[in-house]
């Protein structure tokens, strides 16, 4: 038999939202609307030339990323989604014996990107009003930990890190450990108090910024996240990406994207306002949904989450199942989050 590295073959899958036939899929935390005009022309525009590499060193997205945030072009890092980008940040950050830190429960990549790094994973266990429990993370930190990741707004949760949070976090952790602000939510995020963080890259050295455009974007199928780190990360994040692993297309598309800012903004202020209309109705019908920052919502639903899931999917609704946690919505548009609503009224709140 081939010998294949056994700790790869225990590893969890990791699960993409599922759909049903004529079923509403909110499953996935993808953008509910179709790309823009612009985006798409200039997307076609390229489609000639893809019997050709795209350029490797992504300089042209690269440069354009930079002027957006105020920084510079060697300080940005890009990768196929932010989650290849995360792989690269522990790929280059932790191997054999170093720990990484997260929260838990957060983007459930983490652990597994850390494991195949051959990394140890430390979860650290969510607040009981399911914020990061950053005084606990701090706590958690060893002479091991080389990486500590902080999602904002939380992936499934929605909740946020505060600056007044951060900064005491920061302060309390070695400045030779990276801390990873993941912001793959961020346009989504109404509340002023959020931490900020690429203001915090700029404060310290220890600090990199995850953004992607597969979500206000809505690039998801296209494939393009970047981070914004130091000169020294960022050079490293390239030594590990995998050669031409964002398309050509993918970088078109970005840097139309954010050339169209503006309409994409009309279309997130859509999507917040569906947000809070859905989490309005939840309640009116007796759900106890905290807030949301992102584009979902989460219900902790414990034992009965694979009851009011599958109820839920008798009812043609595909929401995202965490066994013995919680559902998380995807905001659809209107039409997609009445029949959501629609469908759980006849659940029995818990």
């Amino acid at each position: 038999m081939v010998q294949q590295r056994a700790d790869v073959e225990r590893l969890p899958a990791y699960v993409q939202g599922k759909s049903l036939p004529d079923a509403v899929k909110l499953s996935s935390n993808e953008n509910p609307y179709p790309p823009l005009d612009s985006v798409l022309v200039a997307t076609q525009q390229r489609l000639a030339s893809f019997h050709l590499y795209p350029d490797m060193g992504a300089v042209a997205v690269r440069e354009r990323i930079a002027a957006r945030h105020g920084v510079r072009p060697e300080e940005v890092a890009v990768g196929s989604g932010s989650v290849e980008v995360a792989a690269q940040l522990i790929t280059a950050s932790a191997g054999e014996g170093d720990e990484v830190i997260f929260a838990w429960r957060s983007f459930e990549a983490y652990p597994i990107l850390v494991q195949v790094a051959g990394a140890t994973a430390v979860p650290v266990p969510l607040t009981a009003d399911e914020r990061h429990d950053l005084d606990a993370m701090a706590a958690a930190v060893t002479p091991r930990t080389r990486l500590v990741f902080i999602c904002t707004p939380n992936n499934p949760t929605g909740t946020v890190v505060h600056t007044d949070e951060l900064e005491r976090f920061l302060a309390a952790v070695p400045k030779d450990v990276l801390v990873v602000i993941d912001e793959a939510y961020v346009h989504f995020d109404t509340d002023p108090e959020s931490a900020d963080g690429v203001d915090f890259f700029r404060r310290h050295e220890n600090v990199a910024v995850l953004h992607t455009f597969s979500k206000a974007y809505g690039l998801a199928g296209l494939r393009i996240g970047y981070a914004i780190a130091s000169e020294r990360v960022a050079a490293n994040l390239r030594r590990v990406a995998v050669p031409f692993g964002v398309s050509d297309l993918a970088q078109t598309a970005a840097i139309a994207s954010l050339d169209a800012e503006a309409e994409l903004n009309a279309r997130v202020e859509r999507i917040v306002a569906e947000r809070e209309r859905v989490l309005a109705a939840l309640r009116a019908n007796g759900w106890k949904p905290i807030d949301s920052l992102g584009n979902f919502v989460w219900l902790r639903t414990g034992d009965r989450t694979a009851e009011i899931d599958a109820a839920l999917r008798e009812h043609g609704v595909v929401v995202r199942a965490f066994a013995g946690d919680g559902l998380r919505m995807t905001i659809g548009d209107p039409e997609m989050n009445d029949r959501f609503l629609a469908a759980i009224t006849g659940i029995t709140a818990l």
